[in-house]
């Protein structure tokens, strides 16, 4: 476990470097943004559309995998948003709960990390969770808010999810690179390494983006945070490990990567929509701080099991 733990602590400790510069304003807000705009457009879509050019998606897919992730989690996310309700919290804000309870920083922290510590072939399940994450629970969100508010489902608000996952970058490279894969061709050498160099700043900017946004994160709101941190970080890998273990036939290593995906905290992603919503983001800000600063063991603990088992 010690071992597992020390080779996680290079990543936390980029994210506390990245903390360290915005609070002491070496790092402005302005710089933090703009880091951030370009691991997600750039750094990071350069990783992923070369990681799935390479993938064989017919060796990979199972339904069985996606079933287990998104039955899991929906049972999490019901379980949390049923509770928000129970506290007379309005739907959108119970809609915004139960996504912090099932939606993990996979992209900025899950990729780099599981690739190094689970190895290379990690990266497929990992992509196939960040998928399902973006597309499902993504959408889910966006359509209880605005059905809440109008009181209906219409085709603009169809629309505005359609465009908004039509220009998330992540989804297009991993699409754009799945369909180069098809071809069968590698990709040419200068483009390759084109992408290599550029994908190779995806995991030092991430994490010090991370970092350096959770500096203006709040932690008001603690109880409700620490219940929404508790629920991302122990009863979703649990849920997903019940799941994989004794109920659906998921490949041993695939679901290992599942339920390691599952471990992670809170995404940032999920403030960026409250706050464009105006849905509780200081409860949710509070739930990304309390969640990252606790996974620095509670991470280190399930890897450390799933290694074992």
């Amino acid at each position: 476990m010690l071992a597992i733990f020390l080779e996680t602590l290079p990543f936390f400790a980029l994210i506390g470097l990245g903390y360290a510069a915005r609070r002491t304003a070496f790092f402005s807000e302005e710089a933090t943004a703009y880091l951030t705009r370009f691991v997600f457009y750039f750094a990071l879509s350069a990783m992923l559309l070369r990681f799935s050019a390479t993938l064989d998606i017919g060796a990979l897919f199972s339904w069985d995998f996606v079933w287990a992730y998104l039955s899991a989690s929906a049972l999490i996310y019901a379980l949390v948003a049923g509770v928000a309700l129970a506290r007379g919290r309005p739907l959108e804000e119970a809609a915004f709960e139960g996504q912090c309870s099932v939606i993990g920083n996979v992209g900025f922290l899950g990729i780099p990390m599981l690739a190094l510590l689970m190895g290379e072939a990690a990266v497929g399940p990992v992509m196939f969770v960040l998928s399902i994450d973006l597309i499902v629970f993504g959408s889910l969100v966006v359509a209880v808010v605005n059905g809440a508010r109008d009181g209906r489902m219409s085709l603009g608000m169809l629309r505005s999810i359609g465009l908004g996952l039509l220009k998330n970058p992540m989804i297009m490279s991993i699409t754009l690179g799945l369909l180069w894969a098809r071809t069968g061709m590698a990709i040419p050498g200068p483009a390759d390494q084109f992408l290599s160099i550029l994908g190779a700043a995806a995991t030092p900017g991430a994490l010090f983006a991370i970092g350096a946004s959770l500096a203006s994160k709040s932690a008001e709101r603690i109880e409700v945070a620490s219940w929404l941190s508790f629920a991302k970080l122990v009863l979703h890998p649990a849920a997903i490990a019940v799941a994989v273990l004794f109920i659906f036939d998921v490949d041993n290593y695939a679901g290992a990567v599942m339920i390691a995906c599952a471990s992670l905290p809170v995404a940032g992603n999920i403030f960026i929509l409250a706050q464009h919503y105006g849905v509780a983001p200081q409860r949710v800000s509070a739930s990304i701080l309390v969640s990252t600063v606790a996974s620095v063991v509670t991470v280190s603990l399930v890897i450390g099991w799933l290694v074992q088992v």
